[in-house]
């Protein structure tokens, strides 16, 4: 993987009245980090301050605002009303389109009998493509639909647009993506791209224009709704946040708005939720719903999920608006199965992905483009996103699954996000289908869309495109491809970037910092999470676990738990690190980019690490030090085992607790003797230090123990070697010296022969007080030799590398 480059966000100090305005919020802070974020992202007087962050001071734009379009829509809804039209809900599979979906079956379901007079259609993910199709405008034709209300899609589907109308259907279209060049023939189209950019609807996802049309329903037929508009909000905040839209004027409102609802609806009783299915997804993925991250990181992958390995989402439809506890609990136990595998999935493709791009040269690649034929389509656009965030470069995966066949009959795509997509003539030749993520600003659809020649068809946008292009044709696309860009760059190098917004320390981290930056939630597009860089720091307690999918079976991904410690305080601070194990945390002084959080399962504040790499101000120069495997307390053997497994030469492995300072400094000299009399540092030998947490026996005990091994042996006349002993016991060769004396003391004669112990008792009428005084000795020795092993037990990694590097090896 390329080198990542860090970059710090200029800092605007902003004027002193408005830190003020900006602590009114944060009363238990100084509110100086909340006011420089919020200045550097355009919010700088007081009405703004107050609408932003405050829902009930906006004023939100009206769903007339779409002007005549909206008016068009409206009579035709009225029509159909009146005329007790069949009307069908062509929606999305992704989240967007899934919740948007259930905000129409909803909304319009108050003004028309659903199943009879309302019904709904959502394509099959690994069958059909975004938008309309011909064939399933043919099966709503038969089912007497006379009107299709879409949402998150419809736009440029001008030819099944006229298709629908030759079979007598009208279409509204309700969706956010690319316009066409001319308005489609439609009954209406409600798209906020229509609208200057600077207007407070202009970003609207799918989902919160479908909430658009149901409010302008509402008001049209005021006494018609049975239930309140404001019920759809909770579904509007999944999916606008699932979709990662700026979250700035309406958007933000209503995600606000939703996320309120949401989390009052979780707190009730479960069999008294509105929407049981919400709230058992909830309960799945272990959130409470109050927090954006409860979306973005749980209901929305999970919604996604079904479509990417099913297909057919439709259910999720009725797993969102049913009331039927107990169906939707069914159905929320298929959408984690699904969502477990998809992980199980995605982890393989990017350990595959992974492995090829140890074959490619990125210093002459541009653009990744990697295939495979047992890749699964439905998870390459997440796999790629991922390569191309950890490469700094554009990364298109394609599956050429089934394409040694006849050909690929249906001549699908890999969905995305988008409905700008260009057809191009079908060839009954292999397909390899595959998806397309973007990095650094490339503008990948232009780059996707200038090799259209060599294509058969592909849709998207700037950071996302989904393409399918004859496997024969696919070298020649690579070069292609990557030559543009490379014109394109003029010699500039691509490079993973993580940019940081905010300096603190260890001690500013808790409870008033992270309520201070709450103010900034929700966060999305032109929002980003606020990423601090924490300086000169190290890591304690660290330890990894596989996490296994919500029924304890398949092992899905790793998570690292960790304590920071900086020298701003004497406390540490908890955190995570998402799919990575502990040993890949730096030795030593570090800096780090991370995220604080609430964890509202463990009901603690953590951070969430980003980015991590060794210190360039570190007072500790570890460069010739072996590197350190922290083993200790490991929970399992097959824990400790794999995590020896993963490094590339086996180490050596220390198992006995030192009791000082100078048997760990042996066991270093001794790693850089074989890495100098190998192939230098480039081979190091390492060092695994696995001791466990010592479970000590008081030191009476020991003594006890110790006199009647000694009594057993000589009435026996038994040998015992040196090391039994010291097993048997749980001391130190130097702690078992002082006891031997101590044993003499009593009357006990000790004999070496050869390399064992021969014991003798004869009861000594010495002073009581000498035979006390060397038990004391040794029960002293005991105490100090436990004092020591807990130590050593505990002592931070960070430490035990300071003691280290102070040595001249």
């Amino acid at each position: 993987m390329s080198e990542q480059q860090w970059t710090i966000a200029a800092t605007e100090q902003p004027p002193e009245w408005f830190i003020q305005a900006v602590k009114q919020y944060t009363p238990a802070s100084s509110g100086i980090y909340a006011a420089q974020l919020l200045w550097k992202r355009g919010i700088k007087d007081n009405q703004q301050l107050t609408a932003f962050i405050n829902y009930k001071a906006y004023q939100p734009a009206s769903p007339f605002d779409f002007g005549q379009e909206m008016h068009l829509a409206i009579a035709r809804l009225q029509q159909a009303y009146n005329a007790k039209e069949k009307i069908a809900i062509w929606g999305d599979f992704d989240a967007d389109g899934i919740t948007a979906t259930s905000v129409l079956w909803d909304g319009l379901g108050q003004f028309f009998k659903q199943n009879t007079q309302l019904i709904y259609y959502i394509p099959n993910r690994l069958k059909e493509s975004h938008g309309l199709n011909n064939q399933g405008i043919d099966n709503l034709a038969k089912q007497g639909c006379k009107l299709i209300v879409t949402c998150d899609t419809g736009s440029t589907n001008i030819e099944e647009i006229i298709y629908a109308q030759q079979l007598g259907i009208d279409v509204i279209v309700t969706d956010h993506h690319t316009l066409p060049t001319e308005r489609p023939p439609v009954a209406a189209i409600i798209n906020p791209r229509y609208l200057p950019r600077e207007h407070q609807l202009f970003n609207l996802s799918g989902v919160a224009v479908a909430y658009k049309l149901v409010e302008a329903l509402y008001q049209s037929l005021p006494n018609v709704a049975k239930h309140p508009l404001e019920d759809l909000l909770d579904l509007v905040a999944v999916g606008l946040i699932a979709d990662l839209v700026q979250l700035s004027g309406d958007c933000r409102y209503l995600a606000q708005m939703g996320i309120q609802r949401l989390q009052a609806d979780f707190q009730q009783p479960a069999a008294a939720r509105r929407r049981p299915g919400v709230g058992r997804l909830l309960e799945l993925c272990q959130k409470n719903g109050d927090r954006p991250t409860d979306i973005s990181f749980g209901l929305g992958p999970r919604i996604n999920a079904v479509s990417r390995i099913q297909g057919d989402a439709s259910f999720c439809v009725e797993l969102l608006t049913s009331r039927d506890a107990k169906r939707c609990n069914e159905l929320a136990e298929i959408t984690e199965l699904a969502n477990t595998r998809r992980k199980s999935l995605q982890k393989d493709v990017q350990a595959q992905v992974a492995q090829k791009l140890t074959q490619l040269d990125l210093s002459t690649t541009s653009v990744i483009v990697l295939e495979d034929a047992q890749w699964p389509a439905g998870v390459l656009g997440l796999v790629a996103g991922q390569i191309a965030q950890e490469t700094g470069r554009p990364t298109i995966l394609l599956s050429t699954e089934g394409a040694g066949g006849a050909g690929e009959a249906g001549g699908e795509i890999t969905p995305l996000s988008s409905n700008s997509e260009l057809r191009i003539q079908h060839p009954a030749l292999p397909l390899a289908r595959g998806s397309a993520r973007s990095v650094n600003s490339v503008d990948l659809y232009q780059l996707v869309k200038d090799q259209a020649h060599l294509l058969h068809r592909f849709g998207g946008h700037p950071f996302a495109a989904g393409l399918s292009l004859l496997v024969e044709n696919i070298p020649l696309f690579t070069a292609a491809i990557n030559q543009q860009l490379r014109q394109s760059l003029g010699g500039t190098t691509l490079t993973p970037t993580v940019q940081a917004d905010l300096t603190v320390t260890v001690a500013d981290l808790g409870k008033e910092l992270f309520l201070e930056l709450k103010l900034l939630e929700p966060c999305g597009m032109g929002n980003p999470v606020p990423k601090l860089l924490i300086q000169n720091c190290w890591f304690e307690n660290s330890w990894h676990r596989n996490q296994q999918d919500w029924q304890g079976k398949k092992v899905q991904y790793i998570k690292t738990e960790f304590d920071i410690r900086d020298d701003s305080s004497r406390s540490a601070f908890p955190g995570i690190w998402w799919g990575h194990y502990k040993d890949e945390l730096p030795v030593g002084r570090c800096d780090c980019i991370a995220e604080l959080d609430y964890n509202t399962f463990k009901k603690r504040y953590e951070i969430r690490l980003i980015a991590v790499r060794p210190s360039v101000n570190s007072a500790l120069n570890t460069r010739n030090l072996p590197f350190i495997l922290d083993l200790r307390n490991n929970p399992t053997p097959h824990s400790r085992t794999d995590a020896i497994n993963r490094v590339s030469t086996p180490p050596l492995l220390l198992e006995d607790c030192p009791t000082n300072w100078d048997d760990l400094r042996a066991w270093l000299r001794r790693c850089l003797t074989i890495s100098r009399s190998a192939s230098g540092l480039d081979n190091q030998q390492q060092l695994a230090i696995a001791w466990s947490k010592p479970n000590h026996q008081p030191p009476n005990q020991i003594w006890l123990t110790l006199v009647g091994i000694a009594k057993y042996l000589s009435r026996t006349n038994q040998p015992v070697t040196r090391v039994q002993l010291l097993e048997k016991i749980g001391i130190s060769d130097q702690t078992l010296l002082v006891g031997i004396k101590a044993l003499k003391s009593l009357g006990f004669t000790v004999k070496r022969q050869d390399n064992d112990l021969q014991f003798a008792w004869h009861p000594s009428d010495r002073a009581e007080n000498f035979a006390d005084a060397a038990v004391a000795r040794f029960l002293a020795a005991v105490r100090e030799e436990q004092f020591q092993r807990q130590y050593f037990a505990e002592v931070p990694l960070s430490t035990i590398v300071a003691i280290a590097s102070s040595d001249n090896y």
